[in-house]
C-alpha cells in the first residue's frame, strides 16, 4: 500500500533515512531530528513531501520529495531526494510502487520531469532505475556548498583571504 504520509509517520521515515544514510556509508552526516521532519513534512507551509509504503500495518518504504522549476520547459518537476525500501521486502514492488505514484502526480499535475541523483556505485539501484526507463543525466555535474564554504559565501566572505576572525571557525 502506497500512501501520502502522516505525522505519525515521521518516527518510521527518520528510521529508514538512518537505513539509508548506513547504506551510502554517510550514517554520520544525518542530523535530521524527528521534529525537523515533522516541521518540513506538516508545518504550516510545507515544501517537502512523502509517501510511505506499507506492508502488514509497518512503513517499510518511503519516498521524499519536492517541487522543482525547468526555466527550459517552463513546468514544475519532482526532484525525489531519498527512496527506500527496507531490505527485508525489496523484490514486491514497493520501490517501483513509490516511483509510479510520483509519476502519477507529475502526470496529474503536468509537471514535466521526476528527477533524482544516485551514487555512481550503486549498482542495483542503477540497475532498478534504468529497468524502470530512467536514462542517467550523465553530462551533469551535481555541486554543492556546505558548511564553511555555504556561510563563506552567504556572509559574504567567499575568494577573500582568511584572516585572524577565522581562527575559530
Amino acid at each position: 500500500m502506497i500512501r501520502p504520509a502522516a505525522p505519525e509517520d515521521v518516527p518510521a521515515i527518520l528510521t529508514l533515512v538512518r537505513r539509508l544514510a548506513d547504506y551510502e556509508r554517510a550514517l554520520h552526516e544525518v542530523k535530521a531530528t524527528e521534529d525537523d521532519l515533522r516541521e518540513h513534512l506538516f508545518g504550516p507551509q510545507p515544501r517537502v513531501f512523502a509517501h510511505v509504503a506499507e506492508h502488514e500495518g509497518e512503513v517499510v518504504g518511503f519516498a521524499l520529495w519536492f517541487l522543482t522549476f525547468s526555466t527550459w520547459l517552463g513546468r514544475h518537476g519532482i526532484y525525489l531526494e531519498d527512496l527506500y525500501v527496507s531490505p527485508s521486502v525489496r523484490g514486491r514492488g514497493y520501490g517501483k510502487a513509490l516511483l509510479a505514484e510520483l509519476a502519477r502526480i507529475a502526470v496529474e499535475r503536468g509537471y514535466g520531469r521526476v528527477e533524482w541523483s544516485v551514487l555512481n556505485w550503486n549498482t542495483p539501484a542503477i540497475g532498478f532505475y534504468k529497468a524502470l526507463g530512467a536514462q542517467p543525466q550523465d553530462e551533469w555535474t551535481v555541486y554543492r556548498l556546505t558548511g564553511r564554504a555555504l556561510e563563506d559565501l552567504g556572509g559574504g566572505r567567499a575568494g577573500r583571504e582568511p584572516g585572524p576572525e577565522d581562527a575559530d571557525r
